[in-house]
């Protein structure tokens, strides 16, 4: 199964999201689950932010080799479940060809849908509110997850 999360740069939210993830599913030891990330107005290669390095930096995630990819039809189709940080991401996904495989993430982790903080241009506290916001919404996505896999497996 193959996780795509998506934000409008591909620099903050959805990198720090991806290596969020990542660490969550290697914690877990998942391994029939890979991550990527995606922008909705993303300029191809671009470096993450500063502030989402540093404070991945903070948290031991190494964000440096981190390129930024434009939303594409290919992302969306490759992907299993879109986890978008913003409607207006949800319905670029879906007009993607995402429809039926792409949520808000606060909503597909079972919190009140809303968007989550876009620190781009923030100080590097709400970098860390963002990260956090993250992490809390991430947990509770891979428990349903797995979940959903147990169930449907018996």
């Amino acid at each position: 199964m193959h996780l795509l999360f998506v934000c409008t740069g591909n620099t903050c939210r959805s990198p720090l999201a991806e290596a969020i993830a990542r660490r969550m599913i290697a914690d877990r030891g998942i391994t029939d689950l890979t991550v990527g990330s995606a922008g909705t107005s993303a300029w191809a290669d671009a470096p993450a932010s500063d502030g989402a390095l540093l404070v991945a930096l903070e948290h031991g995630i190494d964000l440096g080799d981190h390129r930024s990819r434009p939303l594409a039809q290919e992302l969306v189709s490759g992907a299993q479940l879109i986890l978008t940080m913003g409607p207006h991401h949800l319905d670029r996904a879906e007009a993607l060809g995402g429809t039926g495989r792409s949520w808000l993430l606060t909503d597909f982790s079972g919190g009140t849908p809303r968007p989550v903080s876009d620190p781009f241009g923030g100080d590097l506290d709400v970098y860390r509110a963002t990260f956090v916001e993250l992490e809390q919404a991430i947990g509770p996505v891979l428990d349903r997850i797995v979940a959903d896999r147990s169930r449907s497996a018996h």
